[in-house]
């Protein structure tokens, strides 16, 4: 196959690719600012219209003709790999993809209306949440925990036909799984993964056994229990996926009255990276018919990075705002000379681990100093509690990712054996979780992830490692000071600018040297 006509039918597909893609995000963004029932419609039109296009047999069969082509250059390659793993889910008939989606909207519609009950009343989730935010009495602590669970028992025989379903597509489609499936569409080695999945865990088994411990001492002297009475409704969150609040002080009062705006901004222009731009498009406040979370959007491409947050005067949203606008510096600074399909992160994790990187800093004592301007006396108050604060959020979350990955894989694998009891012995190993003493429930289910996010889990964790790796790196070789111009310039040009001409764990060599490994999150935080 001649050099020619792999590139003429490259750039054919870069222009017809970001047409498509252009105006999926155009109508996301206006559904997301509005609440308009009209863009919605209009994105989920622009989204099929983009899926259909990876669904031609004839492109497939062209696609697979060119990657067979010896000696192409590592951009052809990368960009024909892109296009491929995009049309290899696409590849199913319409109604199989039919069946599929029709059982994700039923479980999807059964997660937006259901509500749990508690003595005949139906209560919602955030009032659940609240519960164990906030209520003293254990015995409603414990039905509000039970209560979160119910949704489980509803919708599990949906949720079993769906993983069915799913691997029955992708044996069709030449896998064993869904699972496995879903690691190769994304450029992921599920051995590697898992390895470094277990390897932290090993490394992380005595940090989380000592925080652990304390956490639990201090849950046991607030509720008047013992150590070993502690269940999962002492927590705050009903998965444990999240440390229990540090006690004894409301970090929030040192953001009352600080311009939340000007902080990110000064925080990214410290090190030369300019983001003003990105906050002038963004939608950046509150306020009604507006999607209340937080995310990025690169629009085109070519410059066009917005972000959609909800700011208060929080710790909360100071960390969203900077996480976000990781992001954008991420997809602001590729190389805007790469064709459009490379004009994008390798992998998730990639860009992930840059917001990761700069969500992280609202808890460091570097960056409350100089960006919060606190005092000596307020910094002594706050390090031994954001240092906590920190430590648990860290190791807690990384051990409910990495429970909640080993149950996915087993699910997919051997869906047909005991779930609930598979659950909670990886409760158990990993979160050191006691299980109710009534745990015949399918407790598991009640986590949309498993059902309607499947497989996409392990990117957070990842995207953390790969941020501490970065800044123990910068640490020992840019700078003991983030804030400056030589951390900025380094990010860009060793991670960010090669955008997805390089696999995501080459991008992480190219800019430390060494292929992912989980001893530096470890050695950060522990």
């Amino acid at each position: 196959m001649s050099v020619k006509t792999i590139e003429a039918f490259l750039n054919n597909q870069n222009e017809t690719i970001k047409d498509l893609y252009q105006s999926v995000l155009t109508n996301h963004w206006m559904a997301a600012t509005t609440g308009d029932q009209k863009w919605s419609e209009q994105h989920e039109k622009a989204l099929n219209t983009y899926f259909s296009h990876f669904a031609s047999k004839e492109l497939m069969d062209q696609v697979s003709t060119f990657r067979s082509t010896q000696r192409l250059k590592n951009k052809q390659q990368r960009q024909l790999d892109d296009i491929y793993r995009k049309m290899i889910k696409n590849q199913l008939g319409p109604e199989s993809q039919a069946k599929t989606l029709e059982l994700e909207k039923e479980i999807s519609q059964t997660f937006t209306t259901f509500r749990p009950n508690i003595h005949g009343k139906e209560v919602t989730n955030n009032e659940i949440k609240d519960i164990l935010k906030t209520s003293s009495d254990l015995n409603q602590r414990k039905e509000a925990w039970f209560a979160s669970k119910q949704i489980g028992k509803k919708i599990e025989a949906k949720v079993l036909r769906l993983i069915q379903k799913r691997n029955e597509d992708a044996r069709a489609l030449g896998f064993d799984n869904f699972y496995q499936m879903s690691y190769e569409t994304q450029e992921l080695d599920i051995n590697d993964v898992f390895h470094i999945l277990e390897g932290l865990k090993e490394q992380s088994d005595g940090p989380f056994q000592v925080i652990k411990h304390e956490m639990d001492e201090e849950l046991a002297k607030k509720w008047g229990v013992s150590t070993s009475d502690i269940r999962p409704w002492h927590y705050t969150d009903p998965f444990f996926q999240e440390a229990p609040p540090v006690q004894g002080l409301d970090i929030d009062t040192y953001f009352l009255g600080k311009n939340i705006k000007d902080i990110a901004n000064q925080t990214f222009q410290s090190m030369g990276l300019e983001i003003e731009d990105v906050l002038n498009r963004s939608d950046l406040y509150p306020r009604d018919n507006k999607n209340p979370f937080g995310f990025c959007s690169d629009i085109n491409r070519e410059g066009d990075v917005r972000i959609l947050v909800n700011l208060d005067e929080s710790l909360f949203w100071c960390t969203a705002l900077l996480h976000e606008l990781g992001h954008a510096v991420y997809f602001k600074n590729i190389d805007r000379k790469l064709p459009f399909i490379l004009r994008f992160h390798s992998h998730t994790l990639t860009t992930e681990a840059i917001a990761l990187f700069f969500g992280r800093m609202s808890k460091m004592g570097s960056w409350q100093k100089r960006f919060l301007t606190l005092k000596s006396n307020q910094l002594e108050e706050l390090k031994p509690f954001t240092n906590k604060m920190l430590q648990r959020q860290m190791l807690v979350s990384a051990r409910w990712i990495i429970t909640f990955s080993f149950f996915e894989r087993e699910l997919y694998e051997n869906p047909n054996q005991n779930l609930n009891q598979l659950w909670w012995k990886l409760v158990q190993d990993i979160q050191f979780m006691h299980p109710p003493e009534q745990n015949h429930f399918p407790d598991w289910a009640a986590k949309m992830h498993f059902s309607l996010a499947p497989a996409s889990y392990q990117d957070y964790l990842l995207g953390e490692l790969t941020a501490s790796q970065l800044h123990c790196f910068i640490e020992k070789n840019i700078s003991n000071d983030l804030f400056t111009e030589e951390v900025g310039s380094y990010l860009i040009r060793e991670f960010i600018n090669p955008g997805a001409s390089l696999h995501w764990n080459e991008k992480i060599k190219k800019a430390t040297g060494e292929y992912l490994n989980p001893r530096y999150f470890i050695k950060q935080f522990f």
